[in-house]
């Protein structure tokens, strides 16, 4: 089971690299993120790849994308989609919204109002969306893939640490090295590659590896070394949020997932460790005092795993 995850994902990442230069790591995350049912938020300085990265992604699945550019004025129905007055028949008729489409692109949705960016909130946590009363549910497989700017500032909402908590992953992709930039400069000679990229996989595999990753056998040591990481984020010092039971949730799928996706029926403390600063980092609150110390999220991170006696797991007899 785990090795048809593992086959569907190497073809989708060897197909992304046609496009996206030196961004492996990245690529198994965003794999890891959707296979688990989760959504992503890519924070980094402009012209990284980020729209490119979604866009290489819908590309390489042949399911439908859509993208939202998020500005000021974007209201909740630009998203949702509306019900429009239809003289000829007399009713009411829902027109869809960007909203329904398999994978989303919010681009800089730290620029929207709070009240937009809590349009997505339903979507994300149960792929539906609620519209005049009637419910409706959205595309499977659904994910979301929201960008946002650092550096920016003014003229920005920024996400609330409640919604924050909604994002299965939230991860950087980085300024390449000069040997990666030389060969975008090549690929990008003639034409962008990303217009030359052909599907490799379809949405029913997707749906698919989403349920092999759930049959991934995660072991009683395992288990405990994943809550052990969790729990003494709640207690750290100089922590004033830790993980919650979302963030215990997502730890396990995403270490599920990267087990499958490394071609392997169960999981080991690798696996775990492997996520942990992309599925917690963004989930925890630093008290002021460590702020100033020039203290972050991933070096408490660090020093959690550091601490934590790394369990031994042996291949689960069949």
């Amino acid at each position: 089971m785990s090795q048809q995850v593992h086959e569907c994902s190497k073809k989708i990442i060897a197909n992304i690299e046609q496009a996206i230069v030196g961004k492996r790591k990245q690529l198994i995350l965003s794999l890891v993120s959707w296979f688990s049912g989760g959504h992503i938020l890519l924070e980094d300085v402009p012209g990284v790849a980020k729209t490119m990265l979604a866009r290489a992604l819908a590309a390489s699945v042949g399911c439908t994308f859509k993208r939202v550019q998020c500005t000021p004025d974007l209201l909740p129905s630009d998203i949702t989609g509306a019900s429009i007055y239809n003289q000829k028949s007399g009713e009411f008729e829902f027109r869809q919204g960007p909203l329904f489409t398999n994978i989303l692109l919010a681009d800089e949705i730290n620029r929207t109002t709070p009240r937009a960016q809590s349009s997505l909130l339903e979507a994300m946590a149960e792929a539906s969306a609620s519209i005049d009363g009637t419910t409706y549910r959205l595309p499977n497989p659904f994910l979301v893939i929201a960008t946002q700017n650092p550096v920016d500032h003014e003229g920005t909402f920024p996400l609330p640490e409640a919604q924050l908590d909604r994002f299965f992953m939230k991860f950087t992709l980085g300024y390449p090295s000069m040997e990666e930039e030389l060969r975008m400069l090549q690929l990008l000679e003639q034409e962008h590659p990303i217009n030359t990229l052909r599907p490799v996989a379809t949405t029913e595999e997707i749906i698919a590896a989403q349920k092999q990753v759930r049959n991934v056998y995660v072991d009683a040591k395992v288990r405990q070394y994943l809550l052990q990481i969790v729990h003494e984020t709640r207690s750290h010092t100089d922590l004033a949020l830790g993980g919650g039971p979302r963030a215990t949730i997502a730890l396990f799928r995403a270490s599920q997932a990267m087990a499958a996706i490394r071609g392997r029926n169960y999981v080991q403390p690798d696996d775990v460790k492997k996520i942990i600063a992309p599925v917690m980092a963004h989930r925890l609150i630093l008290r002021p005092e460590a702020r100033l110390r020039k203290i972050t999220c991933d070096s408490v991170l660090d020093e959690i795993v550091a601490e934590i006696a790394i369990p031994t797991v042996d291949e689960p007899r069949k």
